[in-house]
């Protein structure tokens, strides 16, 4: 990604040789915004999916089982997985019913954005250090998952927001931080349909694995009025 930048900026100043230019042309082909998703070049960030959130963020219960989905198809995939936690001296760790076992990184933080420096270090060796997309999920949608949106944006990612399993305390806040990331530039998309473009093929070797997974529909979680408000299907 930095020799990407470097060339980008060569280009732009008038420098940039021929063999640079080639390269600039590859790679900004290969990072074209067009939403597909690739195993090899994707991380899930789970973002502050705690326990005193209990009976406060709309739907809780719902986004706890559709993040249960998706932290079970990151370890299948084998997809890296990073999990924060946002002052879990104060807001208790991730909740049980989540096995983050196998997560690339559990960072503890006090900043909103899932950003840190440690967390910055780990984009740069997941995927073997060429992650271009990131599958964003958790809490609070107008707090830390927009300002980490936000952040990722800035380096460069595409951002896949996981509307079904992203929430706030209230749905006026949860559903105008939906549509501000989608301003922004984020794909703002459900569960399925992230696990269905990453196997890309009935044939996937783990197809029968993440099958049980997608055998029973998401419960609800409240994304309906969020169509209605948008007054056209804002969900991709």
């Amino acid at each position: 990604m930095q020799q990407l930048f470097s060339a980008l900026r060569r280009l732009l100043c008038g420098g940039c040789c021929n063999k640079e230019r080639a390269f600039l042309f590859s790679e900004m082909a290969s990072l074209r915004i067009n939403g597909q998703l690739s195993e090899d070049h994707t991380a899930f960030f789970m973002c502050d999916v705690q326990e005193k959130f209990r009976g406060v963020i709309a739907y809780y219960d719902a986004v706890i089982s559709v993040a249960d989905k998706m932290v079970k198809t990151a370890k299948i995939l084998n997809i890296p997985l990073i999990v924060t936690e946002q002052y879990p001296k104060g807001l208790g760790r991730t909740v049980s019913e989540l096995d983050i076992s196998h997560a690339y990184l559990v960072e503890e933080k006090t900043k909103f954005s899932m950003i840190t420096p440690v967390v910055t270090q780990a984009m740069q060796e997941i995927c073997k250090g060429a992650v271009k997309a990131i599958v964003l999920f958790g809490v609070e949608a107008h707090v830390c998952v927009e300002q980490t949106a936000a952040e990722l944006l800035a380096h460069g990612m595409q951002v896949h927001v996981v509307a079904d399993c992203t929430s706030s305390r209230s749905q006026e806040d949860r559903f105008l931080a939906l549509h501000r990331m989608s301003q922004m530039g984020c794909y703002i998309t459900t569960s399925e349909t992230v696990i269905f473009k990453l196997l890309g093929d009935k044939n996937h070797p783990k197809f029968a694995e993440i099958r049980p997974l997608i055998k029973t529909p998401s419960p609800p979680t409240g994304l309906v009025n969020y169509s209605k408000m948008e007054g056209k299907d804002m969900i991709t």
